[in-house]
């Protein structure tokens, strides 16, 4: 089965006026000039018989549900019934120095502060533009896939929660000498060819796009970014034209560009401001040089079918099946909940609150827990018990669904200590959450099929292990499928849950643990999930039963307006000047 195969880049216009950075959370993280373009890749693929498949990676933190849904609006209008938005995959770099309030929900917003419209409609347009160039411009296309491995000694990523990784079964324990070992370091690779010359391709690499720290001021791509310049710029020195390289993420979630061991600290500061651009290069340019590497060798073509399936499921409301509760019964996801842990930040990659009020957060989220532990006649007794049986050893500090700060409503905490807490006490007195998400619940998982291709779209930041549970969860549920021989995950896609650990990494509690929202039993539930979406797959097309119109509530039109933040931005660059 032949594809016809067309591919485009447009430049995501974002003018930089001081408004904070996505991914750090930091209220001092705000971007003040342009480093490099941030850019929306695009490359359709299709069959003489299927609606064309599309992936769209951006250099941004994350995906929103409001890019999704206002770009799929956009790309209806445009080409009605041809386009089927179950096979639309919009991914993410995860650039932590790309443009925040890109989102409707309220928590993510928060450093910006607020929602912006004008970064939003920028990020939708270049996706629809990309996307409609690349749909235009599709000629006869050939297509390979491969893999390739980094070497040991390449420098290019180490695991940042060692400790939480050596906790699974199901992994050759590694030392703090040999972190760079603690990760899959394959490459997975999509090729576009035409007259036997590589065009255009895709790959994925899970490493954080985390090269470039939380004190620098402009908006860049990071790794992933230069990865994608460097290739292109070498596509076209071989005369291909117009050529797009997309670099985007797998198991990234316990994964550090930063060197991760004895004195971690000391060499993470030894590279400041002009170095960490230079450093963010390098990393991408071992990304880059090995793609081309793996693109030298004898390639064997693809072909086969494109199909796609796309559902949305509510993560804070899962009963999990044995078979992934490890033989617990009545084992629960639960509301969004943020833990001390996730408040810390990570080390190396971004630090945040400092100890002392890390440790008061740990006091009090255990006090508030005893407190609502001790009274059984309680009236709430029973949800408490079912919120702490499902977050575990978490020690919740935002309880994200009931809009709880330890245990009160948002705006009774002060917030004279925190600019953060002080933004969302304000947004509270105006009545700007009050029926708004703080995070999203109701998020999409999708699955995709190029030939014998089988990806995994995750909107999680999913880590290594974590990740590998999920592909033999797929792997299992499609094995009858001859059809289907390879079975790979790219996440940051779609949408943004936070993270995803492993049932016995998040008892480690470290910042995956404390950013994995819907307890202890996330991962379980995703793989349940997953698992029901492939048995889908395996059927015929008019045989298909899943849920197709689940999506998350609107946010309400008057809310979003009031922490919409032109009116707030002059306010919030005085405080910090202050």
């Amino acid at each position: 089965m032949s594809y016809s195969v067309g591919w485009d880049k447009q430049e995501i216009k974002i003018t930089p006026k001081g408004y904070a950075m996505f991914g750090y959370g930091m209220w001092t993280h705000r971007a003040n000039q342009q480093r490099v373009a941030l850019y929306a890749r695009s490359i359709c693929i299709q069959t003489h018989v299927s609606a064309p498949l599309i992936f769209c990676c951006l250099d941004l933190g994350c995906i929103t549900h409001a890019m999704r849904s206002s770009a799929i609006a956009q790309l209806q209008q445009r080409f009605g019934d041809t386009f089927q938005e179950q096979q639309l995959v919009l991914m993410a770099t995860h650039t932590h120095s790309g443009p925040g309030g890109c989102g409707h929900e309220a928590l993510y917003n928060m450093p910006t502060p607020g929602f912006v419209p004008e970064h939003l409609d920028a990020v939708v347009l270049a996706i629809v533009e990309s996307v409609c160039n690349a749909w235009h411009q599709r000629q006869a296309t050939d297509i390979a896939i491969t893999t390739i491995q980094f070497d040991a000694a390449t420098p290019v990523a180490w695991n940042r929660s060692i400790q939480a990784y050596n906790r699974n079964p199901d992994v050759i324990p590694r030392s703090a000498e040999d972190t760079h070992l603690a990760l899959n370091r394959e490459m997975q690779l999509i090729g576009f060819y035409r007259q036997n010359q590589l065009q255009s391709f895709i790959s994925l690499f899970g490493v954080h796009a985390t090269c470039l720290g939380n004190t620098l001021k402009a908006y860049d791509g990071d790794n992933k970014g230069y990865a994608a310049s460097l290739s292109e710029a070498f596509l076209m020195q071989q005369g291909v034209i117009n050529p797009v390289t997309i670099f985007a993420q797998t198991t990234a979630g316990d994964v550090s560009p930063h060197f991760h061991g004895q004195h971690q600290q000391k060499v993470r500061n030894q590279i400041k401001g002009e170095q960490e651009y230079q450093y963010a290069e390098q990393n991408g340019r071992y990304q880059s040089d090995l793609a081309l590497q793996a693109f030298a060798q004898p390639l064997n073509m693809i072909e086969g079918e494109i199909d796609a399936l796309c559902s949305y499921i509510d993560l804070s409301d899962i009963e999990i099946p044995t078979e992934f509760s490890q033989g617990v019964v009545g084992a629960k996801t639960s509301q969004p909940c943020h833990g001390q842990a996730f408040f810390v930040g990570t080390p190396v990659d971004g630090h945040g609150a400092p100890k002392i009020v890390a440790h008061t957060m740990s006091v009090l989220a255990q006090w508030v827990k005893k407190q609502r532990l001790a009274h059984p006649h309680s009236p709430l007794y029973a949800k408490y018990q079912a919120l702490y049986a499902s977050q575990g050893p978490k020690h919740i500090v935002l309880e994200a669904g009931d809009k709880k700060l330890l245990g009160q409503d948002l705006n009774a905490v002060p917030g004279i200590f925190d600019r953060l807490v002080g933004e969302m006490n304000k947004q509270v007195q105006a009545g700007a959450i009050k029926h708004s998400p703080l995070v999203p619940s109701v998020i999409p998982l999708q699955l995709v099929r190029l030939g014998p291709l089988l990806l995994v779209c995750c909107p999680g930041e999913i880590t290594t292990t974590a990740g590998k549970r999920v592909i033999e969860t797929v792997k299992k549920a499609v094995f009858l499928n001859p059809d289907i021989s390879d079975v790979w995950l790219s996440s940051y896609c779609n949408d943004y849950m936070g993270y995803i650990t492993t049932f016995e990494e998040y008892q480690q509690q470290a910042y995956e643990g404390g950013h994995t929202l819907f307890g202890q039993w996330t991962l379980a539930a995703v793989q349940f999930k997953f698992q029901q979406l492939a048995q889908q797959l395996m059927l015929a097309k008019d045989q298909r039963d899943y849920d197709q119109n689940t999506r998350p509530q609107a946010i309400p039109p008057q809310e979003l307006a009031k922490r919409t933040n032109y009116g707030n931005l002059k306010t919030a660059v005085r405080k910090e000047s202050a």
